[in-house]
């Protein structure tokens, strides 16, 4: 372990604990998240895999959205946890992605972007000065400085809490949460459920394949084993979500390019552990409002991922291709990943039908 491994370690740690306070604001509770680190951490060195997990603001983003109370939003996490552990171990994912199409898969993620994006400017009519401060300096961030997503959140987050904080705007008081408390969670099961879970997994298939392949192209050395993650990264969802915690999935993290990638990126995931288990983030909360994060999934989203996917979505292809892709990502972004995936599906059969 190197001095490079552990700062590399500290800076994804940095850039997980906004997306932290995002999970928080939904509900989900810190003990429980804590042992989905430790999953994570055991079956990356069970694995050998490069490839961490950790808070990923589209997951958290969707989960929040789609669950209409805590109760929901964790069953849908648990049932999409399972159904990607089956994935998993049984080597299907590769044969869904196939099926829908590397076209439909990135004009999916894509639509995500534009979800990220409707999330971040939702938070101008809760907290109008805190993300409109977040939006404008992770602008100003992002674009001068590199276009750096860790600097990017880092910044937003930091100056926005500061002018929160010295013009005493009311953003909640923090989070309120018995951290030593756990206990299980029932989980429920209706319509907005499976629907949820489903949209959930579908967001989950596209993220890993992408920031898992970049995460293991960043070590130089490592190759990603897509059905490995999809493994430990479902039963982390699904250990946190019986005990009420929030959603852990693969990022595109900076351990990887650390001299000793694993190593790295497994004492990323137990130092969040630890933040998580002794309730430090509740305190963290008295003095960084939810609404810091926006600028980073206003980046993320409309700068980072609507392009990057869109482009790869729209790039060659026939214009019936088009017609699919235009329609997993309008259909996504106004529903949810499941029902732009699906009604996809049915546009591109349709034309394979007709000819």
């Amino acid at each position: 372990m190197t001095l490079s491994d552990v700062l590399a370690a500290l800076g994804v740690v940095l850039n997980g604990i906004p997306q932290a306070l995002l999970a928080a604001t939904y509900g989900f509770a810190s003990v429980p998240t804590a042992f989905g680190f430790v999953v994570g951490a055991v079956a990356c060195l069970l694995y050998g895999s490069v490839i961490p997990i950790s808070f990923q603001a589209e997951t958290i983003a969707l989960a929040g959205m789609l669950g209409k109370d805590i109760r929901e939003r964790l069953s849908i996490i648990l049932f999409s946890g399972i159904t990607m552990v089956i994935l998993g171990l049984t080597g299907t994912l590769s044969i869904i992605v196939d099926f829908a199409g590397s076209t439909i898969i990135n004009a999916m993620m894509a639509g995500v972007g534009i979800m990220l994006a409707r999330i971040a400017l939702g938070g101008l009519k809760e907290s109008r000065i805190v993300t409109a401060s977040s939006i404008a300096s992770a602008f100003i961030t992002y674009f001068f400085f590199g276009q750096n997503l860790v600097y990017t959140i880092v910044v937003c987050v930091i100056f926005s809490s500061l002018v929160a904080n010295i013009f005493k705007i009311d953003f909640g008081g923090g989070i309120v949460e018995n951290y030593k408390k756990i206990e299980i969670k029932k989980p429920i099961l209706n319509f907005n459920v499976i629907r949820g879970s489903l949209a959930l997994a579908c967001l989950t298939i596209g993220a890993n394949i992408a920031f898992g392949n970049i995460t293991a192209s960043m070590t130089g050395k490592y190759e990603a084993n897509i059905d490995h993650l999809t493994i430990y990264s479902g039963l982390a969802d699904a250990v946190s979500s019986f005990f009420g915690g929030g959603p852990v999935e693969a990022i595109i993290s900076a351990t990887a390019a650390a001299p000793n990638p694993l190593n790295s990126g497994v004492l990323m995931m137990v130092i969040m552990a630890v933040i998580l288990f002794f309730g430090l983030l509740p305190k963290i909360s008295k003095y960084i409002p939810g609404h810091s994060v926006h600028g980073f999934l206003f980046i993320l989203g409309a700068i980072v991922t609507v392009p990057t996917n869109a482009s790869l979505a729209f790039s060659g292809g026939t214009p019936q291709d088009y017609v699919v892709a235009a329609t997993a990502m309008t259909v996504t972004a106004a529903n949810d990943p499941f029902i732009g995936l699906l009604v996809a599906l049915v546009v591109k059969y349709i034309f394979v039908f007709i000819g």
